[in-house]
């Protein structure tokens, strides 16, 4: 049996959810739509279905014979279109009913292809800008159809009424807004002209706006699409359409590309910036769902990689959020990345191939978003990795031209490794190239693949010290006890101290330290100061033998000489110092406190002892 306390309680009559209109017009203007405006794209859009509809039904008719037309003259809105109408019970189910299917809208859900409108909230975004909304509307389906009038207001109350056909002589729908006072914003007749231009110019259908003056109405869509029309020569279409990319993204293109994708219905251009953007960000696109502006700020139709081009698209097959200010990420959008990233390849190509001299202002200004693309992508590594510049110990040069000159490349992990060893190497006849920047350490490994005759190394130091001429054995002994002074002196570095021979002898010392022997070296300072506990157990376990870095002094240097001949200890200790500071500041990487203060102490010693031997 079932006890008393969980028995089920009966319940009583099912009920309805109650909708509170004002409070969803609120959660539509915070958390669903970006602006008020997008109430004129919703009435734009509903209009243009409501044409499409027309259409299936008189498909013979001419793509001019139906149109929008929008009025504004700062006490109301009004957006007229010839489109397919609506029918008392189309009233009732569409304009009164939230959120409840219908048959026939489930079959306008089964051709959805075919509409730009999905979701059946896009009226409510009216009530963002006005308290009562006002619906003219005749069906074209039945000849003698009635009118049908719907009001609806913002309290969440409607009315139907059935009107003569007389009402409205021909089928359509006409929407009029009484705008709120604080809506002048979004309602004016110049703003409304504006917003119709910004989201409509690109629709099929005709649409003008009339200001209420008195003057003829304007259209706001003349044209076709850009990439639609006619020209009389190639050249005449480039340039035709960078001047519609510079009027819509505000610069100059480097080069335009055409995009046309039949298969999901979309065409459009892509326009290569013609500066370099930082690294990572990425720019928005502008897309058009057949013909209707969706979003300025679509991330997701490219890659990641190509932040070099601006795109402006319209397609038929793409799927808008319910916000319809972004795309649906599926299985289509993915396919549509996919094959503009090809296309993308396929420009790089063709101008690799045929203009060398827009592929050096295109790798010129992106550089890093072509390295990074061969990092992962065979072909254009292929294709461009003999052009893209890298810096090396000849200067800036592509890897092409690098290998030429040099079967062995050795390529440093960092920017200020290769600072520190650049004038040495070149002098010393190695080939090395800097791969401290984003990719390039990635790059120059492969280049096996180009040239299976050159091998590629990292460089360490053992590298470069085996490059150094050693000093006499005379020199050596003579030298002896400066460099015991010296490394006694910078012991507290980790530093050892030799003396080699090398180019260019204007070069007093050479400080070779890598990032990864000074990590480890922090850390065996800091097992020593943890010793005992927990994590000096840790540190002592990982610990290995610790690398040092090494003070190379450049015997053909005077400097150096004068030096290792000085018999007063604190004065040669000093100068080691100063040496080790000064070639510290030359491998241009960050100086540590320590070293910071061994450099002022160490220049202001030696002021001094100049001073004292002066006087």
């Amino acid at each position: 049996m079932t006890s008393p306390d969980t028995a089920p309680r009966q319940t009583g009559h099912d009920r309805t959810f109650q909708v509170d209109l004002r409070g969803l017009v609120d959660l539509l203007s915070h958390h669903l739509y970006s602006s008020p405006r997008v109430y004129l794209r919703e009435l734009l859009q509903n209009a243009v279905d409501a044409l499409t509809a027309r259409h299936s039904l008189e498909p013979g008719a001419a793509a001019e014979a139906f149109g929008i037309r929008l009025y504004a003259d700062g006490d109301v809105v009004r957006v007229e279109d010839d489109g397919v109408g609506l029918t008392e019970t189309d009233v009732h189910a569409f304009l009164a009913t939230i959120g409840r299917s219908s048959k026939r809208a489930e079959r306008i859900a089964e051709q959805r292809g075919d509409f730009i409108g999905q979701f059946g909230i896009g009226l409510l975004s009216c009530f963002l800008v006005a308290d009562e909304i006002h619906v003219l509307s005749r069906s074209a389906r039945t000849p003698d159809a009635p009118a049908v009038e719907w009001r609806g207001r913002g309290d969440g109350s409607y009315t139907v009424r059935t009107l003569p056909a007389s009402a409205r002589p021909d089928p359509g729908t006409t929407v009029t807004l009484t705008p709120r006072a604080d809506a002048g914003e979004w309602t004016r007749p110049a703003q409304v002209a504006a917003l119709a231009r910004h989201f409509g110019s690109l629709l099929r259908h005709p649409v003008t706006v009339d200001d209420g003056k008195g003057g003829p109405a304007t259209r706001i869509n003349p044209e076709p699409a850009p990439w639609a029309r006619t020209h009389p020569t190639p050249g005449a279409r480039s340039r035709a359409l960078a001047a519609y990319g510079k009027e819509v993204f505000g610069f100059e293109p480097l080069d335009t590309l055409d995009l046309d994708l039949p298969a999901v219905g979309l065409k459009g251009i892509a326009c290569v910036l013609p500066e370099a953007v930082p690294t990572g960000r990425r720019h928005g696109h502008r897309v058009h769902v057949k013909g209707m502006l969706l979003s300025e700020q679509a991330e997701e139709i490219l890659p990641d990689w190509a932040f070099f081009v601006r795109c402006v698209v319209d397609a038929e097959s793409l799927r808008p959020t319910a916000s319809r200010e972004s795309l649906y990420e599926d299985d289509t959008l993915a396919a549509v990345r996919d094959a503009l990233a090809e296309r993308l390849r396929g420009w790089i190509s063709r101008i690799a191939a045929s203009d060398p001299e827009l592929l050096a202002r295109f790798l010129g200004a992106h550089h890093l978003a072509v390295k990074s693309l061969a990092v992962h992508d065979d072909e254009i590594l292929r294709m461009l990795l003999p052009w893209i510049p890298f810096e090396t110990t000849d200067g800036s040069a592509t890897l092409d031209e690098f290998a030429r000159k040099h079967r062995t490349v050795l390529v440093t992990s960092s920017v200020e490794e290769f600072r520190q060893v650049a004038a040495i190497a070149s002098a010393a006849g190695l080939g090395v190239v800097n791969g401290g920047y984003t990719y390039d350490r990635e790059l120059v490994h492969r280049l096996p693949e180009l040239r299976p005759e050159v091998s590629v190394a990292d460089l360490d130091p053992a590298t470069l010290t085996a490059h150094l001429d050693p000093v006499d054995r005379e020199t050596e002994l003579a030298a002896a006890p400066y460099l015991a002074l010296a490394r006694d002196a910078l012991a507290v570095f980790d530093c050892d101290v030799a003396l080699r021979t090398f180019q260019p002898a204007s070069a007093p010392a050479l400080l070779i330290d890598s990032r990864d022997a000074r990590h480890e070296r922090t850390r065996s300072q800091l097992a020593r100061e943890q010793q005992g506990g927990v994590w000096g157990d840790i540190l002592g376990a990982l610990r290995q033998e610790v690398p040092r870095a090494q003070l190379i002094l450049n015997q053909l240097n005077p400097l150096v000489r004068t030096a290792a001949a000085i018999a007063e200890p604190e004065l040669a200790r000093t100068s080691a110092e100063a040496l080790y500071g000064q070639a510290a500041m030359l491998s241009r990487r960050p100086l540590r406190p320590a070293e910071t203060s061994l450099i002022n102490r160490s220049f202001l010693d030696l002021l001094a002892h100049a001073l004292r031997k002066d006087s």
